[in-house]
């Protein structure tokens, strides 16, 4: 998701590397659950949220969506989020006692919080520090790619890029689609493709991921 903000106003003015200090640590979040509330349809899943969330639980994609997944329009691209309680607000998988039922398995956008991501004009990976998003005032530091806690984070980076990437290539596909149900199809392709389909949890993510962009790449153009 674009965010037409400045980085003066939503960050501390810095860019980090995985393997900088920053102060995001936040103890465990003892008794707060601030940031898995209210955040409407904002918390959006990538393929590697998908397949970590259906392996870990042990459902399918299409059993999440409705009581944990919302599909809504990103910029164009239909894309999976995080769905909020209607009466609580809060984030479906919040326990009774406002903690993450599905911790080990948060998607990526949880687990950067409360840094965001940054991609620069020559295609690399940056984080920065959201200085008025988190409630709690007395965090500590922490290496980044320690405060993510994602296995093989080098890989995972790389796939993070992948995907903005050809997210971005896909909007502009579907911006300058003038024919709407052909506009549909792509998107209906795309979500098949990446999260209905699920995943081989047996089998390596990167690799089976890899597969699936280039045959999407190629039926892409050919619809484009």
């Amino acid at each position: 998701m674009l965010r037409e903000v400045s980085m003066e106003e939503i960050s501390d003015g810095k860019l980090y590397s995985a393997n900088d200090m920053v102060k995001a640590d936040c103890q465990d979040c003892r008794g707060c659950s601030d940031c898995c509330r209210g955040m409407g349809d904002s918390i959006i899943l990538d393929p590697y949220d998908a397949w970590r969330l259906t392996t870990g639980l042990q459902k399918s994609f299409g059993e999440l969506v409705g009581s944990h997944l919302d599909l809504h329009v990103v910029d164009g691209v239909i894309l999976p989020n995080l769905k909020m309680g209607e009466a609580t607000g809060g984030c479906t998988f919040l326990n009774e006692a406002g903690r993450c039922s599905i911790h080990a398995h948060r998607p990526g956008i949880c687990r950067l919080f409360p840094l965001g991501r940054y991609y620069d004009e020559e295609r690399k990976l940056w984080y920065f520090l959201q200085t008025g998003e988190c409630s709690k005032t007395n965090r500590s530091k922490i290496k980044v790619k320690k405060w993510i806690d994602t296995p093989d984070f080098s890989r995972n980076e790389k796939f993070v890029l992948r995907w903005h990437y050809f997210v971005m290539d896909l909007q502009k596909i579907l911006m300058q689609q003038p024919d709407m149900e052909k506009a549909r199809k792509i998107n209906l392709y795309v979500l098949q493709m990446f999260f209905f389909q699920g995943w081989d949890a047996e089998a390596d993510f990167y690799e089976q991921f890899e597969a699936r962009l280039v045959q999407a790449l190629a039926v892409l153009k050919q619809l484009a």
